[in-house]
């Protein structure tokens, strides 16, 4: 399968919960503009264009453009909460829990950079109550991997003085990766999940014969 099938056939997956078919095009091709044009700058028209639909079909599914980008966020960040919560709530060491939790998140944010980088760099543009369900969704990402970090302070694994700023600093880093992430770029999803789970645990101090993640496991 070529990069762009491979593409295409994430994007299916991705939305796959969105219907009928006409709404989950608009969503993907939002996302497409928003991330190369910014939600200010891209119109319905623009939307619907790539869409393959006239603006007046836009409306049938989506009232305002804020609405769609309000169901992107929604998917987007319940997603990051899923990931975040699986690894929070797996059995293990807090050490295996973090460097869980960090690959997956920031491999997912690699993976699907288009649409990370919309749902975390145009969150200011939601409406207010839009804005505060979403934020909320961000808030309990933050406490599971907050909570992590804690056992691990507690347990002695990890030297995190600010256990907050530590949480703080290893979300910004995960994030960040949908900023620079590009397909045809040096690095695999999978490989920057690996790396930064690991800078991550250098980064919370956990001792190296721990932080060795089994060998074998795949990034």
């Amino acid at each position: 399968m070529g990069a762009a099938a491979e593409r295409a056939e994430e994007e299916s997956q991705e939305w796959a919960g969105v219907t009928p078919d006409a709404a989950r095009r608009l969503v993907s091709a939002a996302v497409e503009a928003f991330a190369e044009r910014g939600y200010h700058a891209t119109t319905t028209r623009d939307i619907a264009g790539r869409a393959g639909m006239s603006p007046a079909a836009l409306y049938i599914h989506y009232k305002t453009k804020e609405e769609l980008l309000y169901r992107i966020s929604g998917i987007g960040h319940e997603k990051a909460l899923r990931i975040m919560g699986a690894a929070a709530e797996a059995e293990g060491s807090a050490t295996e829990r973090l460097r869980d939790a960090v690959r997956t998140f920031a491999r997912w944010h690699a993976e699907h950079h288009t649409t990370a980088r919309v749902i975390q760099y145009e969150l200011q543009a939601l409406g207010p109550e839009h804005y505060t369900e979403i934020t909320g969704l961000r808030r309990r990402t933050d406490r599971m991997l907050r909570q992590i970090i804690q056992d691990g302070a507690d347990s002695g694994e990890f030297r995190a003085d600010d256990v907050p700023g530590t949480t703080l600093a290893v979300l910004s880093l995960c994030v960040d990766v949908a900023r620079w992430f590009t397909a045809d770029g040096p690095r695999t999803p999978d490989e920057v999940g690996t790396l930064y789970a690991d800078l991550v645990l250098r980064m919370v101090g956990a001792p190296a014969d721990r932080a060795r993640a089994p060998e074998g496991q795949a990034g």
